[in-house]
């Protein structure tokens, strides 16, 4: 199942699709027009979800951001990634019941 949330951070949208099989992650892919540097760093992040249980990825974000100590987000935080994740995972929520 293809599930996707957006979210409208303080300056830019962050969009998160998400291809799931049986709860797990198969593939992600973060977009929006927002600013975040490095530049690969949206890619690392995927690259981490990526294996991993749904009602894990909140925790997981949380896990990449703090140990990257090097990110810029100018006008976006680490919760504006969470809220997109959770927009995302309503609509899994609702699919399923």
């Amino acid at each position: 199942m293809k599930l996707v949330g957006e979210h409208k951070a303080k300056k830019g949208l962050i969009r998160m699709e998400i291809e799931e099989e049986r709860g797990i992650v198969k593939n992600i892919v973060i977009s929006g027009d927002f600013f975040i540097y490095p530049e690969d760093i949206v890619e690392e992040l995927e690259k981490h979800l990526v294996g991993k249980k749904l009602e894990k990825l909140e925790a997981a974000i949380e896990d990449f951001f703090s140990v990257r100590h090097d990110v810029e987000m100018p006008y976006l935080n680490v919760e504006d990634f969470k809220i997109a994740l959770r927009k995302a995972l309503e609509e899994y929520r609702w699919e399923g019941s």
